[in-house]
């Protein structure tokens, strides 16, 4: 790798060749399993990539806080001895002044790669439409490819026994509020994955008919619905929650979203339904006593620190393959 890696100026290729990451499935299953792979080498030996990207910046756009994302790829960012600098777009033009096209132009001559943590697709793919540096989705409400992958890293070591196990055929069962993009993820994420994800959850949470209709064409048997928490969890090797409260959600609003999710609460009694051996996830923050019970998130089946960590082995990969040219 070492040659490859220290071969890393490349001019800015046209917009149509450059290669963005939205969501989860911007990726193909192989290259999902080279970030993977990469990833569990760079867990394993960091040391050999501390001049990967030595003198690359990567510009990280916040809209939404964060404690992971930003930590994560900073550190990452230095660990690979690039830099990576954080611009808060609440004190900014864009969006305002200055639309996101603009700006995805204007970083593009300055930056090699972008990651925006923002509100809406329609932020995201405006970055995308002008960029001719890879622009990586860190959250919207369509999608999270940078925690599925740390996801998928962390389900291959702790079901498949490594990295690049084949994740073919895991049951993830994710219980709670569908209409969110982690949910969206998951779902393409298995479909994408050979795995098998099922679904329970609120009607009054629907999930998005183009997000169903996308899984369907990739694999028609990965995402099943279920109308219990129970009967989505029965046999799965992994039981997935994530918040129920998104940040600003107050008063009212917020006891009617607790009694209308308590029942996909995830507890003891139902981690009892999956395997014997099956293991809890939630990519945080999380609510003890909401999404899930105390006992389960600090109990023996939890994973979650693990998940959380792989955060930054998953995105240094990526990263690397994005700024190097090798996805």
């Amino acid at each position: 790798h070492k040659k490859k890696f220290k071969e890393n100026v490349r001019p800015h290729p046209s917009r149509e060749a450059m290669r963005h990451v939205l969501k989860i499935t911007s990726l193909s299953r192989g290259e999902v399993y080279e970030v993977l792979r990469l990833a569990g080498e760079m867990k394993a030996r960091p040391e050999s990539f501390g001049s990967a990207l030595a003198r690359k910046t990567l510009l990280m756009l916040f809209e939404k806080p964060s404690l992971r994302t930003r930590v994560s790829l900073e550190a990452g960012m230095t660990q690979l001895g690039g830099h990576a600098i954080a611009y808060m777009t609440g004190d900014s033009p864009i969006g305002l002044k200055e639309t996101y096209e603009d700006t995805a132009a204007v970083l593009s001559r300055m930056c090699d790669a972008v990651t925006a943590r923002v509100k809406s697709r329609e932020q995201v793919a405006g970055l995308a439409r002008t960029a001719t540096i890879p622009v990586v989705n860190a959250l919207d409400d369509y999608g999270h490819p940078m925690q599925m992958l740390a996801d998928l890293l962390t389900i291959a070591e702790s079901v498949g026994g490594s990295p690049t196990a084949d994740l073919a055929g895991v049951t993830l069962a994710f219980v709670g509020d569908l209409q969110n993009n982690v949910t969206y993820d998951l779902m393409r994420s298995a479909a994408l994955m050979g795995m098998r994800i099922h679904l329970a959850g609120p009607e009054a949470f629907p999930i998005e008919q183009e997000v169903i209709d996308e899984c369907s064409s990739i694999d028609p048997s990965a995402v099943v619905r279920f109308e219990t928490a129970e009967q989505a969890v029965a046999a799965a090797d992994v039981v997935y929650a994530d918040s129920w409260m998104s940040y600003g959600i107050a008063g009212q609003e917020r006891e009617t979203r607790f009694r209308t999710l308590l029942p996909f609460q995830v507890t003891t009694d139902l981690m009892r339904l999956a395997k014997p051996t099956a293991k809890f996830m939630n990519c945080l923050p999380a609510m003890r006593g909401e999404e899930q019970t105390a006992d389960v998130i600090d109990g023996p089946q939890s994973i979650v620190f693990d998940q959380a960590e792989n955060r930054l082995h998953a995105q240094k990969a990526l990263l690397l393959n994005l700024i190097t040219d090798v996805l």
